[in-house]
């Protein structure tokens, strides 16, 4: 299992964030948590849950040319919550992922046993302190996520605050040592190891929307390709049948990164319910820097963006040499608890000159989910036409999932 490591620096960024918020930064003893909190340590354990998560997968992948790669996975997760005592508790969460089927790769779903979460929770007045392996996902994970659709799911060492002392304000910040990426411990790809800084800044006291500001500066020991410090702005909500989000952020390469570049990001997204029907459309750029470098997410959540057929992780990096715009749309419905969705991307290259493409290639994809009894189940299917980049390639993924 994997060895959890955190530095000294921590404590100055308890230190720091506790004068902002104008609370000492060590007082268990001073507070009474806000929230019911056990009269004794017994009792706080007494409060404790345990549940488990069962989560079997069938995945497909069909590219053109290649021979197929399919695999049956079962993720079985373990989930240990105690009470809170003097605002102060943990969290364990264990993770495995079995393979039913013979494994030969094409499947990003590696098999093992790890701890996806284990962190140590401090409780007091409106912040709360989290040290220890733990889950972060900001905004929409565009930035930072936990690619959650995946078996192993991505987590984060390292130490967080997060402040609710202004009015509609959140204030996140976080120092992360290593990224537990979805690769698994036994691959050299599993895991990074960081001095990454995370903030961001949420204002939901707008009718129309909460407004986001965020910095990440991350600084990747293992892949310093991916140190970047990026900047930005956010702005998402929903007036009476209309929904929308605006995003803005730049990013320049950082600390020991090879390339040196900068580059912007956009989004414009808008949608309408019709009735039961909601209908959305979208624009999205990860940009470039000529052949200085690119736009890149190396945190983010990625399948949920550029088409679930995942063909521009760019190494994990989320972009590919020249940049690229993503113009989709998206319809939803439901009906009798059966919920449909299907999307549509068009992708296409922001600077040729540096790629040699113009299209990139197209993709649609559908997903179909319900519930029987206890059980999620769901069927999502994605269909990638290449016009100028990688292949044709088709996925589909049958899921069932249930919590106890």
């Amino acid at each position: 299992m994997k060895r959890l490591t955190f530095p000294l620096q921590q404590r100055l960024l308890v230190l720091a964030v506790s004068a902002v918020v104008g609370a000492p930064a060590f007082a268990v003893d001073a507070v009474e948590s806000e929230e019911a909190s056990a009269a004794s340590l017994g009792e706080a354990l007494s409060q404790s849950e345990v549940t488990l998560g069962l989560r079997a997968r069938a995945e497909q992948v069909d590219v053109d040319g290649a021979d197929s790669a399919d695999l049956t996975s079962l993720k079985t997760r373990l989930t240990f919550q105690s009470g809170t005592f003097q605002g102060l508790s943990t969290l364990i969460e264990m993770d495995d992922v079995t393979h039913l089927t013979d494994f030969e790769g094409g499947v990003a779903d590696p098999e093992g046993t790890e701890v996806n979460q284990a962190l140590l929770a401090y409780k007091l007045g409106d912040t709360t302190m989290k040290y220890g392996r733990q889950r972060i996902l900001l905004d929409n994970q565009r930035f930072v996520g936990g690619v959650g659709f995946r078996q192993n799911e991505q987590t984060y060492d390292g130490f967080s605050i997060t402040n609710n002392s202004l009015a509609d304000t959140t204030l996140f910040l976080a120092h992360i040592d290593n990224v537990n990426r979805i690769f698994g411990e036994d691959s050299p790809l599993g895991d990074h190891k960081n001095d990454t800084y995370l903030l961001n800044a949420k204002y939901s006291g707008i009718k129309a929307g909460a407004l986001s500001a965020y910095a990440y500066l991350i600084d990747n020991e293992t892949a310093p390709a991916f140190s970047t410090d990026t900047y930005g702005l956010r702005f998402a909500g929903k007036t009476g049948r209309a929904d929308y989000a605006l995003e803005y952020a730049t990013q320049s390469s950082a600390a020991d990164n090879p390339a040196s570049y900068d580059a912007d990001y956009l989004l414009a997204e808008g949608g309408y319910a019709f009735g039961s029907i909601t209908v959305k459309m979208g624009y999205e750029l990860l940009g470039s820097d000529g052949s200085n470098g690119q736009f890149i997410t190396p945190l983010a959540t990625l399948h949920k963006f550029q088409g679930w057929n995942d063909k521009f992780l760019g190494g994990g990096s989320g972009n590919i040499p020249g940049g690229i715009e993503d113009a989709y749309a998206t319809l939803g419905t439901s009906l009798a608890g059966i919920k449909f969705a299907l999307n549509y991307h068009q992708l296409s290259s922001e600077d040729p000159g540096v790629s040699g493409m113009d299209k990139l290639g197209s993709e649609y994809g559908f997903v179909v989910g319900g519930k029987i009894g206890s059980v999620d189940l769901s069927l999502k299917y994605s269909d990638f036409t290449a016009d100028e980049f990688s292949s044709d390639t088709t996925k589909w993924w049958l899921t069932a999932q249930a919590n106890f």
